[in-house]
């Protein structure tokens, strides 16, 4: 990271912390928070009012024991030791104090705002001079605020570091309508981008010989298709599948992240052989195709900290070890966002047609020029719907719009495109019916989509990306209105 992106994150994230009683009260005056008092007011008062969860005398007191947490003249052990006494009673505290908690994390311990406004005020003199260098030291220790001390002293003991991702998983929520935690969270998103840097993971096969506390955590934290017991999962780990997960040094029995994979022939176009119980397990040695049709993240305090494209490529590198003969790398996705999207959206899509293609579509329909909500209403049958179907037609058109053409400050709107197609994917084929599932209906009427990872082209393909294009197979392409 450059000197100058360095000091604009630091300033942001600066910026967002309360910086004075007074600024924090009148912001809180136009916020959910309005007449409650400020963690200040609270820390100076005698008497609690409602809805406090903590006492003035009980604040002072939490406020204390995090200081001493951060005490500079004891040892990291010693600090790391006081973390964990206040973590043992954070476990047992009622999810209002903890919300306390939060904000004398969030709002005690931010940068001194004298020697960071010092601090910068030294650096931009000294740009273009050579005290420049020297001049960056300076501010880069001015940003560095007691709450990240606090924070790092919680990793000092064995599952501190589990704590803190925990905690940030519960105060996420809480985010839109309490700002003042803001601050707390731009810290630990920043510490957990390098603690959790791919180059300090591990990538682990996880297999039916694995612990049975291992495998349980693919049935817990499974996320696209939901595991339904313990034979569904054994099928999931058969001799024809795969499924790699990262790992931590310090959370080493959960996998942060993990992609579900079957060695095949052909790329698949249906998930529901993919899940079959009953059905017998693909030669490998033929196989030529490696089909990812399930990535699941296991920890939503690690949220804004990317590891999937890594997972990935990772997970090709090992597969073209063991299978030399794979040539093709792709994966049979969801499409989470279709239907919602198009529900808003129909109207706007039966106007790019043209006259022959409206009068057909309405033939189908049994309308002369169908409404927005009489065409949704008729997709409602699309699993019933013949292969030249205008109504089907036109389901695909919308589909590969949705995927190929809407963006969204330059990315892709679809969640789950927008994760491949950042890892330098492309677009390679729409399935109808390709997950009949209730889910899969009301995510997108059955619809899923292939991406194909074209190792050769990843880099042209993000390249192509950052110009807001996005790369499609001829296929997806012939459906564009």
């Amino acid at each position: 990271m450059s000197a100058a992106d360095w000091f604009a994150r630091s300033v942001s994230l600066f910026a967002a912390a309360p910086k004075k009683t007074q600024v924090a009260s009148k912001n809180a005056a136009s916020s959910p928070n309005a007449g409650r008092r400020t963690i200040p007011e609270r820390l100076q008062a005698t008497l609690r009012r409602k809805p406090e969860a903590l006492s003035p005398r009980d604040l002072r007191r939490i406020l204390t024991e995090l200081q001493a947490i951060v005490d500079p003249h004891v040892s990291e052990v010693e600090g790391g030791r006081r973390a964990r006494v206040f973590a043992e009673w954070y476990g047992g505290a009622p999810i209002e104090q903890r919300q306390d908690a939060w904000l004398l994390m969030s709002d005690q311990f931010g940068p001194n705002a004298e020697k960071v406004a010092a601090a910068r005020g030294q650096y931009e003199a000294a740009l273009g001079t050579t005290e420049e260098g020297q001049a960056e030291v300076r501010l880069r220790r001015a940003f560095v605020s007691p709450r990240t001390r606090l924070l790092q002293r919680f990793s000092v003991f064995s599952e501190g570091m589990q704590f803190l991702v925990d905690m940030r998983a519960e105060f996420l929520p809480y985010l839109k309508s309490d700002k003042r935690l803001l601050a707390l969270d731009a810290e630990l998103e920043n510490l957990f981008a390098t603690w959790f840097d791919v180059a300090f993971l591990e990538l682990r096969r996880i297999s039916w010989d694995s612990p049975a506390s291992m495998v349980e955590k693919l049935i817990q934290y499974e996320a696209v298709h939901a595991i339904k017991g313990w034979a569904d999962v054994k099928n999931r780990l058969d001799s024809d599948r795969r499924c790699y997960g990262f790992f931590h040094p310090r959370l080493p029995d959960v996998p942060l992240i993990f992609v579900e994979g079957a060695l095949m022939g052909h790329m698949a176009t249906d998930i529901m052989p993919l899940l079959d119980e009953l059905a017998a397990p693909a030669d490998i040695k033929k196989a030529s195709t490696a089909i990812f049709y399930s990535i699941s993240n296991t920890q939503v305090g690690l949220r804004g900290v990317s590891f999937g494209d890594s997972l990935i490529k990772r997970v090709v590198e090992s597969l073209r070890d063991e299978f030399p003969k794979l040539k093709t790398f792709a994966t049979l996705s969801p499409m989470p966002g279709f239907r919602s999207w198009l529900g808003r959206n129909a109207a706007a899509m039966l106007e790019k047609l043209g006259d022959k293609e409206r009068t057909a579509l309405g033939r189908a329909i049994g309308l002369e020029s169908p409404s927005a909500g009489e065409f949704l209403a008729a997709a409602e049958g699309a699993l019933i719907l013949p292969e030249k179907s205008p109504i089907r037609l036109m389901l695909l058109r919308c589909a590969a719009h949705y995927l190929g053409r809407v963006l969204d400050e330059g990315r892709p709107i679809d969640p789950v495109a927008r994760f491949h197609l950042g890892n330098g994917a492309r677009i390679e084929r729409l399935n109808w019916a390709g997950d009949p599932s209730p889910k899969g209906l009301k995510q997108s009427y059955g619809l899923m989509v292939n991406y194909l990872y074209d190792l050769k082209r990843l880099d042209k393909h993000r390249a192509l990306l950052a110009t807001g294009k996005i790369s499609v197979s001829g296929g997806i392409g012939g459906l564009y209105f």
